[in-house]
């Protein structure tokens, strides 16, 4: 027999009195007739103690009626056999899902954290699915359900604890709403792998406000999968990040221009005054006040100073240290070789040389170098070129050398200034086939773009509605290229008569790229339009001239190195080394805050990696956020119970409501009562009639 309420037994101490009470006796048993009582001075009766029991019955009774009310009050029940369960079939699914974000780094925070998840694992039955997951930007499964369910029974609790002791806090930012879904996933995909039964995410995380839920706005969370949260806090509430602003490519500022710092302090700060300066910020002048008050956010200018290293910013006044540094490496210039071909005098604004020369405008992301030719000039300067320009007349023999620098890799851009027989001759060199016809187009007053390729990396960057708009473009003449005749050639763009207007041929690792009308006034509006630098920018981009390298990234983000960088040793903060494969130029383990730097070739490229921003708004996130996200949010976590102990709490709750054992008892202790009420008048009125006296 078991009990829903096992305290009330207490009760049955009460027996005791009854038994305290027969052995108590109040007055003297026997009395004695007397004389005259007036010399005597009256006093009370005299209390003793039996040392043996009479009424033995009543004794019985009493303490039996007692008894029976404290089992009564106690909810007794039977229980049922356990082949009889029909919940014994439906082990409970449970995905762990710990937090190893940047955040979960501060003090308090981790050991919290793996406590929680090992109450989990110590708590899971024998009949229980259990998955190990971890997150930040990524998620990793750190043990498969499948190896659980393989492992004996004995040695899952010790296997999955191990697991959770060698996992340690990263630096990535916290993408809780992929996570979830994951996490969501995994229990939905097991549904044909299992007994239906219940399935349960635990969430041991910081839950700070940073978490980036935006994976949940398109997801459909499975039905019958519930989100337990385990919320873990930090030792000390206030917590505030530092980050230095980087410029824009095309930003141009001075190289001693006062660095931007933003200060982000989180809603739940006990704190507002702080300190920023360059490395450590020891030095005098290298220090400025920061004041921010609690859930905002502050830009200040951060004056450079000699002999400190100006690509570490520190952060002071702060309780936690884990995002108090911010790194920043200033881009890089490149100068990028162009190659114009051609008679044409550089300050002639009536030839095309002169709006070329005018569209690379040199800007802090590059300063091109246009070097302008007669002739035909060497191989090794032509090799250096990333952009090659052919306008006026060539001949043939200068055509195939320009072939067979498009065929090594570089672009070679032929600008159709006539439809002679010699032009028909240099495009069909370029294209790699016979000399092609050519033919003048005077198109009636003006032509205009009426087709264009925006799906095409040349056009690419006029795809947006705002800037697509070519037809204010007048095109004066132009020469008839016939498409067909040229093998591989791909119209980008036509006429509004449907002629091509501009041509990409395909020449080995390379391209040519035919203009059939130039951007001088003679031909067209094509070099005063606001399109044509753009479009000249395009072409160096495509060609590779300028591939934009970005000196600033976060945690976890890859870093795409110049292409001269492939194979490269890149140096970690930490001072690890990791070698890049054989004409790979990109870098992946960016695991870690810091300056990277990586060398090949006698060259040497740095790059900083920063705290994900968000990370530093630790401030808790409401479980409304998730709900409003279709996520259904369980409260009840404090105390979590094993699915085995949770279903014999409901089988007896079940067992003593159908049962009502206490009814029974209740009546029994009634039945005894009247019994002993019965026994107690009858021996009453016997010691009435012998003198004695009975104990009521």
């Amino acid at each position: 027999m078991n009990f829903l309420a096992p305290l009330f037994l207490l009760g049955a101490i009460a027996v005791a009195g009854p038994v305290i009470y027969h052995l108590v006796r109040r007055t003297t048993r026997e009395r004695l007739p007397f004389g005259s009582l007036i010399f005597l001075q009256p006093s009370p009766p005299r209390l003793s103690q039996r040392h043996r029991f009479e009424h033995i019955l009543l004794l019985i009774l009493r303490c039996l009626a007692l008894a029976l009310l404290a089992f009564a009050f106690a909810r007794p029940f039977l229980p049922r056999a356990p082949e009889d369960d029909p919940s014994a079939a439906r082990p409970a699914r449970l995905v762990i899902l710990i937090d190893t974000s940047a955040s979960m780094r501060r003090e308090g925070v981790w050991p919290a954290a793996v406590a929680r998840a090992s109450d989990w694992i110590r708590r899971a039955g024998p009949a229980d699915e259990l998955t190990l997951m971890t997150f930040d930007r990524a998620v990793t499964t750190v043990l498969p359900a499948d190896e659980w369910r393989r492992a004996a029974p004995g040695d899952r609790a010790p296997l999955a604890a191990a697991r959770v002791e060698a996992v340690k806090p990263g630096w990535g930012s916290t993408r809780l709403g992929s996570a979830l879904a994951a996490a969501a996933e995994a229990l939905a995909d097991a549904d044909g792998k299992a007994a239906p039964g219940p399935r349960r995410i635990i969430l041991v995380s910081d839950l700070q406000a940073g978490s980036r839920l935006d994976a949940l706005q398109a997801y459909e969370w499975p039905k019958g999968v519930e989100l337990l949260l385990e919320p873990v806090t930090a030792s000390r509430p206030t917590n505030s990040g530092v980050q230095v602003m980087a410029d824009g490519p095309d930003v141009a500022r001075p190289a001693d221009a006062p660095a931007r710092v933003r200060v982000s302090n989180a809603a739940d700060a006990k704190r507002e005054q702080f300190q920023i300066g360059w490395g450590t910020g020891e030095a005098g002048g290298a220090r400025i006040d920061a004041y921010v008050p609690p859930g905002q956010s502050r830009i200040f200018l951060l004056p450079r100073v000699k002999g400190i290293s100006a690509d570490t910013v520190t952060l002071t006044g702060d309780d936690e240290d884990v995002d108090n540094r911010s790194f920043a490496i200033p881009p890089v210039q490149q100068r990028p070789q162009v190659v114009w071909l051609g008679s044409e005098a550089p300050d002639d604004a009536k030839q095309t040389l002169f709006f070329v020369r005018r569209a690379f405008v040199e800007t802090p992301r590059a300063a091109v170098q246009v070097a302008a030719r007669a002739t035909m000039p060497p191989p090794t300067e032509l090799g250096a070129a990333t952009l090659i320009f052919a306008s006026g007349v060539i001949d043939s023999s200068v055509a195939a050398g320009l072939r067979a620098q498009a065929e090594a890799g570089r672009t070679v851009v032929l600008v159709l200034r006539s439809a002679d027989a010699a032009g028909g001759v240099a495009l069909g060199v370029l294209a790699g086939t016979s000399p092609v016809a050519l033919s003048e187009s005077k198109a009636g007053g003006y032509a205009m773009l009426g087709e264009i390729d925006f799906r095409h990396p040349l056009f690419a960057p006029f795809a947006d509605p705002r800037f697509s708009d070519f037809s204010k473009i007048r095109f004066w003449r132009y020469r008839r290229v016939d498409a067909a005749a040229l093998p591989g050639a791909r119209v980008l763009a036509k006429f509004d008569s449907g002629d091509p207007a501009l041509l990409e041929i395909p020449a080995g690792r390379g391209r040519v790229v035919v203009f059939a009308s130039g951007w001088q006034p003679d031909d067209s509006q094509l070099a005063v339009s606001s399109k044509f630098a753009p479009l000249m920018w395009s072409l160096l981009e495509n060609a590779g001239g300028v591939g934009e390298f970005v000196t600033q990234y976060t945690v976890g983000e890859p870093v795409a190195l110049p292409a001269e960088a492939a194979g490269a040793i890149v140096t970690t903060p930490s001072g690890d080394t990791v070698t890049l494969e054989a004409g790979k130029a990109t870098f992946t383990a960016t695991s870690e805050p810091g300056v990277y730097r990586a060398a090949a070739a006698g060259r040497e490229w740095r790059f900083a990696v920063n705290l994900d921003p968000s990370e530093s708004r630790t401030a808790p996130l409401s479980p409304e956020e998730l709900e409003q996200a279709g996520v259904p949010v369980s409260r009840a976590v404090s105390a979590p119970q094993p699915e085995t102990e949770r279903r014999t709490l409901l089988q007896g709750v079940e067992a003593e409501s159908r049962q009502k054992l206490w009814r029974w008892l209740i009546a029994a202790a009634l039945a005894v009562l009247l019994i002993e009420t019965v026994f107690a008048g009858r021996a009453l009125r016997r010691a009435g009639a012998t003198g004695g006296e009975i104990t009521s």
